[in-house]
């Protein structure tokens, strides 16, 4: 592969801007984790899913997650003292799609439970972290958020939900000896 043209195709729109779609396609290829950050908002639960998700720092024990400025959702749980992290497992397929839904109860057959006051934690997850907004940096089209985390857990035994290539997958353990 050549690094002047490496996937073969014009990855430039016209003023030397990114086609969008091309764009989404190349950052589609690398795989990610998928959370869900939920909290209590006027007595119910309200959430999201982020696939931009990553560690930060250990000292002081920070994450980070990206989440466009368009939205809804967002406004809401930055207000809160607490904010809950669940790194949704691989079984979480439906429950996923239920927290990214636009209309009706995104809680509707997704087992939760409140933590911390204000945070909301997604039963069965292969990981959880309770959180607070350290710092909000814009970044184009979206916010890069950092989470401060002050409590957390994880369940080795669930296998995480990875998105890659705009759909939702189960790792695949590599056999034993292969590098």
């Amino acid at each position: 592969m050549s690094a002047d043209n490496a996937g073969g195709g014009d990855v430039l729109g016209g003023e030397n801007r990114f086609d969008p779609q091309h764009l989404r396609s190349v950052f589609g290829a690398y795989p990610s984790g998928v959370v869900a950050l939920c909290g209590i908002d006027n007595g119910e639960p309200n959430g999201m899913v982020v696939s931009t998700f990553t560690s930060v720092s250990l000292a002081p024990p920070l994450v980070s997650v990206c989440i466009q400025k368009t939205s809804q959702t967002w406004p809401s749980l930055r207000r809160l003292q607490r904010v809950g992290v669940s790194v949704l497992g691989a079984h979480h397929t439906s429950a996923c799609r239920s927290l990214s839904s636009k209309d009706g109860d995104r809680f509707d057959g997704v087992g939760w439970t409140t933590h911390d006051g204000d945070s909301v934690l997604i039963h069965d997850s292969s990981a959880w972290m309770i959180t607070s907004v350290a710092n909000e940096i814009e970044a184009g089209d979206h916010l890069m958020v950092l989470l401060e985390i002050h409590a957390m857990d994880m369940d080795p035994t669930i296998e995480p939900l990875v998105f890659h290539a705009s759909g939702y997958h189960r790792p695949t353990p590599l056999t034993k000896g292969v590098r």
